[in-house]
């Protein structure tokens, strides 16, 4: 079994080298140096400006500091911790990042007086300068990371973190958070988990992994079919159905003892959990007789209560970030299409219409959102209904097929499955369908559930 199954680890220490020393850009009236300022001479500078938000942080990030003549296994932790945390930061989406590349032109003498000014020079905001150390016979590395305000010289944030070489990932995914959740006063999702189902031990098994597909860890051992992995919102759980007794059923993991209990059996079909926000409900699929019936009960299975009565399928229901709505699909219409109704049951509305076949949903985490799978020609795309307006915009174009959307927990990214680069793996893309990336490759993988934030 694989080491663990979360990203936190009681095997790092994390200490707060200084308070800062201005307060975060969220408690001001205004961020520090909002605007990059104008290089001497009065060079233009370019803003980099997302929809809807401010122009995006103008981060130094020169190379990190670390002792020569490490050994080639702290060294390798060392470079992976660098690495993981530019490309946390980096899919932030928050910041325009120059790295060791872009910073090479400017004289640096270590003096920070100059050397700010030097980064200032070529646009930026602000800095990072990070250490990285090893000690205990270089069998645990050590990271410290400062923030400077570069307008004033200022520290604003700094850390330092001290775990075993293991640990390199975890540490980054950490520190990015901080960094995320002070300059753009937002939780970042570097310490969040996906899970999935997937076939790489030869039977399909839900495994989890790091949000950008690190470190993955296998979660059942069934030697059966095991899909459609969902989240407890606490993070310690995990439901999913799978054909271990026979008949698809539906089980519960713990993460933490890695204990697997019954949730509904009974039947000859359970499938497509969904938790309920507050964690004590779960909505799902099951069959009665020649009808699928959307579903609620308690943990325990026990409390059944059925929400739709129609002659057609109806499944994959997925909760509403507030509990007051659950999206479901139904060939109620003729061919399959999305639905929401209210939690009870009743006020059912379809909100998709384009494509002969819609299924899959997922809320975005305002709940102001759904995406979904639709076919609109030989395949499936990922599109997102507003459901305010019922607008609809479609995310992929054809790269293979692509379904089983699932949203980040900041509403910035979803996870979802495709076979464009030739058989079923995860992909993660910006909300709006942009920075597509393949996070699996050894097997087939689908079935993406994209988990909560850690607990603070």
């Amino acid at each position: 079994m694989p080491r663990r199954l979360f990203p936190l680890s009681a095997a790092i220490v994390v200490a707060a080298l200084v308070a800062a020393a201005a307060p975060s850009p969220q408690q001001q009236t205004q961020p520090p140096a909002t605007a990059p300022q104008a290089p001497p001479g009065g060079g233009d500078v370019t803003v980099i400006l997302e929809p809807g938000q401010r122009a995006l942080f103008r981060l130094a990030f020169p190379a990190a500091v670390k002792p020569a003549g490490l050994a080639a296994e702290a060294d390798s932790a060392a470079l992976e911790l660098e690495a993981t945390l530019r490309a946390d930061l980096d899919a932030s989406r928050g910041f325009a990042i120059q790295g060791p590349r872009a910073l090479a032109p400017l004289t640096l003498t270590g003096d920070r007086v100059h050397d700010f000014e030097q980064y200032r020079s070529l646009g930026n905001e602000v800095v990072l300068l990070a250490e990285i150390d090893v000690e205990r016979g270089q069998d645990r590395i050590v990271f410290e990371g400062r923030l400077y305000d570069l307008k004033s010289g200022q520290s604003i944030l700094a850390k330092r973190y001290r775990g075993a070489l293991s640990a390199a990932r975890q540490i980054a995914h950490t520190f990015a958070d901080e960094v995320v959740q002070y300059l753009l006063g937002r939780r970042g999702i570097a310490l969040t988990s996906i899970a999935f189902a997937s076939d790489r031990t030869g039977s399909k098994e839900i495994w989890a992994m790091d949000y950008d597909g690190g470190d993955p860890r296998q979660v059942t051992a069934h030697k059966s079919t095991s899909l459609s992995p969902a989240w407890r919102p606490d993070g310690q759980t995990l439901a999913y159905a799978s054909f271990v007794g026979g008949a698809p059923g539906l089980y519960l993991a713990n993460l933490a003892t890695g204990r697997k209990t019954p949730l509904a059996t009974q039947g000859d079909q359970n499938i497509s959990p969904s938790f309920s926000p507050d964690g004590r409900r779960v909505v799902y699929s099951r069959a009665f007789g020649a009808s699928t019936e959307i579903v609620v009960a308690d943990l325990n299975g026990g409390n059944v209560s059925r929400l739709t009565y129609s002659s057609a399928i109806d499944t994959n229901p997925a909760w509403s970030p507030k509990g007051t709505e659950i999206a479901f699909s139904s060939g109620r219409a003729g061919n399959p299409n999305v639905y929401v109704m209210d939690a009870e049951g009743t006020n059912v509305r379809r909100i998709s219409f384009g494509g002969n076949y819609n299924d899959g949903a997922s809320w975005s985490p305002a709940g102001d959102a759904v995406a979904y799978a639709s076919r609109m020609g030989p395949a499936f795309d990922v599109v997102i209904s507003d459901l305010v307006t019922l607008e609809t915009k479609t995310l992929t174009h054809g790269e293979g097929s692509n379904e089983e959307p699932s949203f980040s927990p900041d509403g910035q990214h979803i996870a979802f499955t495709s076979t464009r680069s030739g058989q079923k793996q995860i992909w993660v893309m910006d909300r709006d369908g942009g920075n597509a990336i393949q996070l699996t490759r050894e097997g087939r993988n689908e079935s993406p559930a994209w988990g909560p934030y850690p607990p603070e």
